[in-house]
């Protein structure tokens, strides 16, 4: 072989070299999130009175570990709270999260976002507060100040949250001390008031589709209705916005690819395994659909609103 054809093949084995190093460098590249990551952990918080453990733990892990190839551990914590100084920390990169909680965190970092979230088998997404009247004795929104109007504890999210902070948002005057309103100890305490003539009207609760429509299977006016009030003198004055059910959250930095892998192991996971989903979502039986941030804006009102009344 000549000088000539020498440099020539040298200058091919150089440039095959050069390729083959771009392409060595550029493949692991594309996987590097498992490594940058090594541990992808999951936060959830624990069942009252079950401690650290977590039922079907194994199954579980064995389950996200298939789904996104590398290592998952399960993070416990004690509370929401907890949960979500692990995740705005970036100690857990995945959090399964109440409507509140979800929103919470999203005010708490800004670095959070919705995955997916379950439906019920009926096909409900979410919940609204309603409030209920009976044999007409309020008879229009406006009218509500003058009447006797029964409300759940404080802590009660259909009951009382959703109402407050919705009529309020809607330009309505309602407080919590609003003297109109009747205190009641319990939701079903609050039933019992407007059955037994104690109140004109209640605030309650019933299950909301995707779409927004109720879905007609449970809630405050069914439960009135099997205690015995005909659902003929019921009547639904005003409906606060959904609140969707609370959903599986990543940290908003995770790579793209690991976000379709778990959103696609998740939507498919009640088809697919449905005793792992049953181990994962014990409340809602109906599988898991994708959500986006906009579905808990009623979530992150509740919580700007409790935000507000505690400055």
């Amino acid at each position: 072989m000549g000088r000539g054809a020498g440099s020539a093949a040298s200058r091919v084995l150089g440039t095959c070299a050069a390729a083959l190093a771009v392409l060595s460098a550029a493949s692991p590249a594309r996987a590097d999130w498992r490594d940058d990551i090594g541990t992808f952990r999951i936060g959830i918080v624990a069942e009252p009175g079950g401690g650290n453990t977590v039922p079907g733990l194994a199954r579980l892990t064995d389950a996200y570990t298939n789904a996104l190839g590398m290592k998952v551990e399960f993070v416990v914590a004690r509370d929401y709270a907890a949960l979500i100084e692990a995740q705005a920390s970036g100690r857990v990169q995945y959090a399964a999260y109440s409507a509140l909680a979800y929103a919470t965190a999203s005010e708490r970092c800004g670095c959070v976002e919705p995955l997916v979230a379950p439906i019920d088998a009926d096909g409900a997404a979410g919940i609204r507060s309603v409030l209920v009247t009976r044999d007409g004795k309020v008879p229009d929104l406006a009218a509500m100040a003058s009447h006797r109007i029964a409300i759940a504890p404080a802590d009660n999210v259909a009951g009382f949250l959703l109402p407050l902070t919705g009529l309020a948002g809607e330009g309505v005057k309602i407080a919590e001390d609003s003297p109109f309103l009747a205190h009641a100890p319990s939701a079903t305490a609050a039933e019992t008031m407007l059955g037994d003539g104690e109140a004109d009207g209640l605030f309650g609760w019933e299950p909301v589709g995707a779409d927004g429509q109720s879905t007609d299977t449970g809630g405050t006016v069914m439960r009135l209705e099997a205690a015995g009030i005909p659902k003929t003198s019921l009547r639904v004055l005003w409906t606060s916005a959904q609140l969707r059910y609370g959903p599986h959250a990543v940290r908003s930095d995770l790579d793209a690819e690991a976000k379709r892998r778990l959103a696609v192991f998740l939507t498919n996971l009640k088809s697919l395994t449905p005793d792992v989903y049953d181990l994962l979502e014990s409340r809602h039986s109906g599988g898991f659909e994708l959500a986006v941030a906009k579905d808990y804006m009623t979530a992150l009102a509740v919580v700007r609103w409790q935000s507000a009344g505690k400055e």
